[in-house]
């Protein structure tokens, strides 16, 4: 119920006055059945745009930090998080893909719309990154098309360390569904699992028009900030 409180009353029609989003092939996101929505990740503001503009209620794997801060504010975030549909999951450890896969399986085998984003982690400088494999896992296990989707003016209107979001307008355009039914039942093959994921960002960068980094985002971030801190200057000891 506060799902579609914050959808329709408290949450959505703000991001339409903020954003001025315009929708491109809406018509694509099926009216009914489990479906898998991958997208591109720009911004914080991604996860509640999209949803404000469905027709349908979907639900995004989002970061167990999200549901784990302390204090007051950090049980109000949590308690957001989950009434706008958001499920956590813990990305360390070696099983936290499989963690993702479960939960991500889980909302597919009840017919619901499942929103994924497959570079793992927002992009620090709005090119798009390679995609992790769990988006094809899913897809292949669960038998469901996947809707590639683009995020387009959310990194200005809201670039990571902004807290809140400039008045910019944006474009959330969804793509023609991808069907892999003929790779049914090798969902454990490493090569049509990259296959797969490979293409669903080839559908996300057509439709994005953003530059296409082959690497994770999550190395390539670990780079730059250990590139960083080697900039900075040392501190001399004192005597």
């Amino acid at each position: 119920m506060f799902y579609h409180l914050l959808k329709h009353v408290l949450l959505g029609p703000l991001l339409r006055v903020v954003f001025r989003p315009r929708i491109e092939g809406l018509e694509h996101v099926p009216a009914s059945g489990a479906a898998i929505v991958a997208g591109n990740h720009l911004s914080f503001s991604d996860h509640f745009l999209m949803p404000a503009v469905l027709k349908r209620r979907i639900t995004f794997l989002a970061k167990a930090e999200y549901f784990t801060g302390p204090g007051l504010k950090g049980r109000l975030t949590a308690a957001f998080f989950r009434s706008a549909g958001q499920i956590p999951v813990d990305r360390s450890g070696k099983d936290a893909g499989q963690a993702a896969i479960r939960e991500g399986l889980g909302v597919l085998g009840r017919g619901e719309l499942l929103g994924i984003y497959p570079e793992g982690t927002r992009s620090h400088d709005g090119r798009l990154y390679k995609g992790k494999v769990g988006v094809a896992v899913m897809a292949l296990k669960a038998g469901v098309p996947v809707v590639p989707c683009a995020m387009i003016g959310t990194f200005e209107a809201q670039p990571p360390g902004r807290k809140l979001p400039r008045i910019h307008p944006v474009v959330i355009r969804f793509g023609e569904p991808l069907d892999f039914s003929r790779y049914a039942g090798m969902e454990n093959e490493k090569a049509i699992l990259r296959a797969v994921t490979d293409e669903i960002m080839y559908a996300i960068l057509s439709l994005s028009g953003q530059e296409y980094v082959d690497r994770y985002a999550a190395d390539v971030k670990a780079e730059e900030a250990a590139a960083a801190k080697e900039r900075r200057p040392r501190r001399l000891p004192l005597r």
